[in-house]
């Protein structure tokens, strides 16, 4: 009787030991093949910098269909991760159903959504939204990537995918200090600041920003070098005069030195304003003397208009009902809608940026790295300008065979030692430590200066990739904000970016069709099973007692 008794304690102090240890020592596991459950590095330094309590609402709580239910548990699981390393991170799931005239009003939009289920279609709305809270700061994260050229179920895969991406993202936001400074170059034409408005103020969540002009480098060239290269980035958004030698020098010594720099640069003119006017436009080459400032660092933006069947649409009016102007939405070939190849992690799983009048570009041999960020589709050709370009025939089907000349690149990364556009060449002006080879720097080249600029609505600034016609969301905003954060990242966020989540979706249609069958196994196959064991069982009873 003592030795059963001794047994029984010794298990109970086993399993009391084991439990304190493994209270103690907790370690979790990640078996899937793509890793979706470990954070990278960059995140978990983000995590760990938090040092006040952060509140985590996610509007993912209510009944949801299978797929939705996955992003859900998805999130849910990721949120315990970040909780796992940091334990000021907390979090709770709301049901949204009550509360959508609230989330409404505070600009969180719902979606809605095609369900699919017994071969039926229905539509459901949700809220895939999370804001976090910070000591005074407030950040909302949008859980769901609506990529308008994917399926529903590519959706959510994207979705599920950005997880890691937009919490730290988020979190990095709320907690991190501004330590990188970047320079908005004016004095050539570049865009008015209404039409920056919005991307300058999402940068200003990261880093400091400040104008910066170069007219007074005519006076004192060196002084404004000085100054110039005090920052870390410099966006030069739709410059629409010529460069003098001077300001082309103080931007290469800039970029000599370790600077990094934006250009969003249009080689013709080309508006839609008059073209809306009248039906018809001329548009001619630009000449802002850049041309053999690129060609140095290894590419030639062209005098010419990319033309693609993959298009935004345009509002023109048709006709009138009563003292209303009715207007209808054509495609225009010259508003491309471009889908990156993924290949970076700057255009990696971001939505079609839109870019008006784009330019292409050529890539030129050099020792400088370059990766095409943004390419015209296949169907897609270029035309030469001048040109007049007109309204005449938008509405009439064209001709694909005619579009054979595609994938042009519109947007360029360049990486490493650039060698001065004025090597061997007569400086336009003295400067003290000229350097004729960089240091290792970055730049990235976009052939159109109307990627950055947001619409005006009641004389106000829209958010940027948002068309206030047709309200359709566009990528132009974290295309930019990729790249901002690639050309200056110091936290490796941007790297998260490339991690690919692959999730296997069940085939509706399939699941519908074979129903019954997988219905009658699941039920009669048990039961067989059940009565063969239960009459073997009964046989070999009898037969051992007989």
């Amino acid at each position: 009787m003592k030795n059963k008794y001794s047994k029984i304690i010794a298990i109970l102090i086993g399993l009391f030991v084991l439990n304190t240890i493994s209270y103690k020592v907790y370690k979790r596991f990640d078996l899937t093949k793509d890793k979706r459950y470990t954070l990278s590095e960059a995140a978990k330094k983000v995590i760990k910098n938090v040092d006040d309590l952060i509140q985590i609402k996610v509007y993912l709580k209510g009944n949801f269909p299978a797929e939705f239910k996955r992003l859900q548990i998805e999130t849910k699981l990721h949120l315990e991760e970040l909780k796992n390393i940091n334990n000021l991170v907390q979090f709770k799931f709301v049901n949204p159903s009550k509360i959508a005239k609230q989330l409404i009003d505070s600009g969180l939009e719902p979606s809605r959504l095609q369900i699919q289920e017994n071969g039926k279609y229905s539509e459901v709305v949700i809220f895939p939204w999370a804001v976090i809270s910070y000591k005074n700061k407030v950040e909302k994260v949008s859980l769901l990537k609506d990529i308008v050229s994917n399926s529903q179920d590519e959706q959510l895969e994207s979705s599920i995918q950005n997880l890691e991406y937009a919490f730290a993202d988020a979190i990095h936001k709320l907690t991190s200090k501004k330590n990188k400074k970047i320079a908005v170059i004016k004095g050539n034409g570049e865009l008015n600041d209404i039409y920056i408005a919005d991307f300058l103020k999402t940068l200003n969540t990261y880093y400091h920003l400040a104008p910066f002009t170069l007219d007074s480098i005519a006076k004192s060239p060196q002084k404004t070098l000085a100054e110039l290269t005090d920052f870390d980035l410099a966006i030069i958004a739709k410059p629409t005069e010529r460069f003098s030698e001077k300001e082309k020098y103080a931007l290469d010594q800039f970029v000599m030195k370790g600077g990094k720099t934006l250009w969003l640069v249009d080689h013709v003119h080309a508006e839609i304003d008059s073209l809306l006017q009248t039906g018809e436009a001329v548009t001619f080459p630009r000449d802002l003397n850049l041309t053999d400032f690129f060609f140095n660092y290894g590419v030639r933006i062209n005098h010419d208009l990319i033309a693609d069947l993959y298009s935004a649409r345009i509002p023109l009016a048709t006709g009138n009902i009563g003292k209303k102007t009715q207007y209808d939405y054509f495609f225009w070939e010259y508003y491309p809608l471009v889908n990156s190849k993924n290949n970076h992690p700057i255009n990696n799983n971001i939505e079609a940026v839109r870019l008006k009048f784009a330019n292409s570009i050529d890539t030129l041999k050099n020792n400088i790295q370059k990766t095409v960020l943004l390419q015209s589709s296949p169907l897609s050709k270029t035309m030469g300008t001048p040109t007049i370009v007109t309204l005449k025939n938008i509405a009439q089907k064209p001709n694909p065979k005619q579009y054979n000349n595609g994938n042009k690149p519109l947007a360029v990364l360049l990486e490493g030692a650039f060698k001065s556009a004025y090597n061997g060449r007569v400086k336009p002006f003295k400067v003290f430590n000229n350097k004729e080879t960089g240091i290792p720097s970055k730049m990235v080249v976009i052939s159109d200066g109307d990627v950055i600029a947001n619409e005006l609505g009641n004389g106000k600034p829209l958010e940027l990739g948002i068309d206030k016609w047709t309200r359709q969301r566009f990528g132009n905003k974290e295309f930019l904000l990729n790249t901002v954060n690639y050309l200056l990242d110091d936290t490796g966020l941007i790297n998260i970016r490339a991690k690919t989540v692959k999730i296997n979706f069940l085939n509706k249609q399939k699941a519908f069709e074979e129903a019954h069958k997988w219905q009658l196994i699941n039920i009669v196959f048990p039961l067989i099973v059940l009565g063969v064991f239960g009459g073997l069982f009964s046989y070999f009873r009898k037969k051992k007692y007989q």
